[in-house]
C-alpha cells in the first residue's frame, strides 16, 4: 500500500511544518577521515540546490563539519538563489573547537562565524553539539558553552535550543535538564542499534523534537554489508556485519532495498521529527524520497523486526 511517510510534520514546539527527512550536510563539509570519501564543493552546492527545490527542504550542519567548510557551502548555494526559501528550514550546531577549546566564549565566536558563512542574521534552531567532548559542570558553569547558547537566544540571534550528542545516558541529562527544545542522537536508532530507544521515548514525552540522524549507521545499511562493513564511522564488529547480511537476505527476498527499510524504521516511528541522512550529490536527493516511497510488505516488515537483535553495545 502507498505510503506517506513524507508527509510533513511539526518538529515540536519549533515549528508546525517540517520536511520529515533533512539533509545531513555533514559530509558536505570535506571530511574524508570521516567519511572515507572527499565531496568536491561543486557538488555539495549542487546538492544543497536540488534539496531546497525538493520536498526535502531542510538542512542539517554544524560549525564542527569541516571547520565551517559545510556551513560555507551552505551559505554559497543560500547566496546563489537568494536565500533559504520560505518554507524550508536549517539549523546548525555549536561544540568543541578542533584544538579543544569548548569555552562559552570560543561557542559565542564560532557561532557568529556561522551566521557570516550561512549568510544570515538569525538561526531558528542551534544545537549543543558533541557535549561528551566537555565536562557536565564545564558545560553548566556561569560563562560556560549552555550560559553562552541561552544569551544569544535571549539576544534573538536563536530561535531554540537543542542538544545534539553521542551518548544516550548524557543526552537523557540535558533532555531532563528542561532548556532544549529539540534532541539529536545519531547511529543510535537504526536497524543495527536501539539503544536511543528510551531516549526517544523520553524526549517525546517531553515535547521535544526528537531528530534522529545517520539511520544507515554511516553506511553500511545504504550501501550493503558487503561493500560498507563500516558502522558509526569505523568499522563494524563482526556481529554487526552478520546481522546486516541477515537484514539484507530479508529485504532481497522482497526486492525491497535495504536502504529503503533503513530509512523507513526511522521514518515510521512517531516519536521522530526528522531523519537526517547524510547526502552528497543531487541525485541522492531523489533517490532518498524513491526510498521513503517504497513499498514494503507487512510480511516483510514482520520478518525485519523479528529478528533477533544484539547490537547495542555497537554505540551507546
Amino acid at each position: 500500500m502507498p505510503t506517506d511517510l513524507l508527509k510533513r510534520r511539526p518538529l515540536g514546539k519549533i515549528a508546525a511544518d517540517v520536511a520529515a527527512i533533512s539533509i545531513g550536510c555533514a559530509p558536505l563539509g570535506n571530511m574524508p577521515d570521516t567519511f572515507d570519501y572527499e565531496v568536491s564543493a561543486e557538488n555539495a552546492i549542487a546538492t544543497v540546490r536540488t534539496a531546497l527545490d525538493s520536498p526535502l527542504n531542510y538542512l542539517d550542519t554544524a560549525a564542527h563539519y569541516g571547520d565551517g567548510e559545510s556551513e560555507r557551502r551552505v551559505g554559497l548555494a543560500l547566496r546563489e538563489i537568494g536565500g533559504l526559501p520560505e518554507g524550508a528550514f536549517l539549523q546548525t550546531k555549536e561544540g568543541q573547537r578542533p584544538d579543544g577549546d569548548y569555552s562559552g566564549e570560543m561557542v559565542k565566536r564560532r557561532f557568529h562565524r556561522s551566521l557570516e558563512l550561512l549568510g544570515v542574521d538569525r538561526i531558528e534552531l542551534v544545537f549543543l553539539h558533541d557535549a561528551e567532548n566537555t565536562s557536565w559542570e564545564e558545560a553548566w558553569a556561569t560563562g560556560g558553552p549552555v550560559e553562552t547558547l541561552q544569551s544569544l537566544k535571549e539576544e534573538g540571534l536563536i530561535g531554540h535550543l537543542g542538544v545534539a550528542s553521542g551518548p544516550v545516558d548524557l543526552e537523557t541529562r540535558y533532555v531532563e535538564s528542561g532548556v532544549f527544545d529539540a534532541v539529536i542522537t545519531h547511529n543510535r536508532y537504526t536497524l543495527l542499534n536501539r539503544a536511543a530507544d528510551p531516549l526517544l521515548t523520553l524526549a517525546s514525552d517531553k515535547g521535544l523534537a526528537v531528530l534522529n540522524a545517520a539511520p544507515y549507521g554511516s553506511g553500511i545499511l545504504a550501501k550493503g554489508p558487503a561493500q560498507y562493513p563500516r558502522y558509526a564511522y569505523q568499522t563494524a564488529e563482526s556481529g554487526a556485519v552478520d546481522q546486516a547480511f541477515r537484514f539484507q537476505d530479508i529485504c532481497d527476498r522482497y526486492q525491497v532495498p535495504l536502504a529503503a527499510a533503513a530509512l523507513q524504521f526511522s521514518l515510521r516511528d512517531p516519536r521522530i521529527s526528522n531523519t537526517i541522512v547524510g547526502m552528497t550529490r543531487p541525485e541522492r536527493i531523489q533517490q532518498t524520497i524513491d526510498f521513503a516511497n517504497w513499498e514494503i510488505p507487512d510480511t516483510c516488515w514482520e520478518e525485519i523486526l523479528a529478528e533477533p537483535f544484539d547490537s547495542d553495545d555497537l554505540v551507546r
